[in-house]
């Protein structure tokens, strides 16, 4: 179902349209003069990735490690890729800069290790935001937590992020993802600060959707295998209600949209920012999509043809995005389309 055209019921389904009536909470989001996202923790590291204006890259020769098998003892490395996703964002006004962490990855040691090789300042962050409660997005916590800068912060998430969360496929053995404690992020210094509803930061320049509007007809959310607790049973969770994105607007160019896994649909997400800040353009679109597997292949045209629509000017579909969508997506929009890596900066 993602070979080929989209049908024009799917285009017509997939075309953005206003949600009804105003936004409950509008928000004034202060325009930016740049952001840069730099990707700490991705699926992938590609050392041969070239360069434009819009995006550096990190090759090989990033960090040295010890082996004894060359002359000299030492080998080039280049970064750690893994199931997982984080992301340092910094936005500029003037010549003032700040900083804020955007999810930790998956393994307890991958974001530190990346930051240190791309020379990404950690110290400096202003605070953490997650996308959502998945381990894939919080796991490098415990890398980061107590570290010189880190005590502290302040920790922006949903209070449905603590869900106890498993996957229990059809014929398969169940098994229970890790469950993020409040206690232990606490204990470590974290400020827990927990919002459904939309949040601003950085003085009003970096907006957090809080819950995402589910708009779309094909944005359908998990697969019944993803269940979550009720404090008695288990359940599908197909709605994911503690995704979250990050949302800035760049001065006279439009919405920058940085998604954790987009569980909320990439689409819905566009469209609850555009009606939460008033600002119709949509410039660029980073993070995953969760577009990969056999469920939501089905959902691959219909996104295709919104986000042609939308027209933004870079799209960088990552993390749990799947080569399917992918392809799909370089050849709509083949100018707007770069690929992910870890460590690359994007500079908007």
């Amino acid at each position: 179902m993602c070979e080929g055209h989209a049908s024009p019921a799917e285009v017509a389904q997939g075309l953005p349209r206003p949600a009804e009536g105003p936004a409950v909470d509008p928000i004034r989001l202060e325009p930016v003069d740049e952001i840069r996202i730099t990707t700490l923790v991705e699926n992938v590291f590609d050392a041969l990735l070239v360069g434009d204006e819009r995006v550096s890259r990190v090759g090989l020769g990033a960090g040295r490690a010890t082996a004894a098998q060359f002359l000299g003892g030492a080998a080039d490395v280049g970064l750690r890729a893994e199931h997982g996703f984080a992301a340092l964002v910094t936005v500029r006004r003037g010549t003032a800069t700040t900083s804020v962490l955007f999810d930790a990855g998956l393994s307890p040691d991958a974001l530190v290790v990346n930051a240190g090789r791309v020379g990404a300042d950690l110290t400096g962050i202003q605070g953490i935001v997650l996308s959502h409660g998945h381990p894939d997005h919080a796991g490098g916590l415990a890398g980061l937590a107590g570290r010189k800068g880190t005590r502290a912060l302040p920790m922006v998430l949903h209070p449905a992020a603590w869900t106890r969360r498993r996957l229990a496929p059809p014929g398969g053995e169940a098994r229970e993802l890790p469950t993020l404690s409040p206690r232990a992020l606490a204990g470590e210094g974290f400020e827990l600060v927990e919002r459904r509803v939309p949040s601003v930061l950085l003085d009003g320049a970096v907006l957090i959707t809080g819950e995402v509007d589910r708009t779309t007809e094909f944005e359908r959310g998990m697969p019944p295998a993803h269940q979550a607790w009720t404090g008695s049973a288990w359940e599908h969770d197909a709605a994911v209600v503690d995704d979250q994105a990050l949302v800035v607007h760049v001065k006279d160019k439009g919405l920058v949209v940085l998604t954790g896994c987009g569980h909320a649909g990439a689409v819905n997400i566009v469209r609850h920012a555009r009606r939460l800040t008033g600002v119709p353009e949509l410039y660029a679109l980073l993070g995953g999509l969760h577009l990969n597997g056999p469920y939501f292949e089905p959902v691959i045209p219909p996104t295709v043809a919104a986000l042609r629509e939308l027209a933004p000017a870079a799209l960088v579909p990552g993390h749990c995005t799947g080569w399917r969508a992918q392809h799909a997506l370089a050849a709509a929009l083949p100018e707007a389309w770069i690929a992910p890596s870890a460590g690359s900066t994007y500079v908007l």
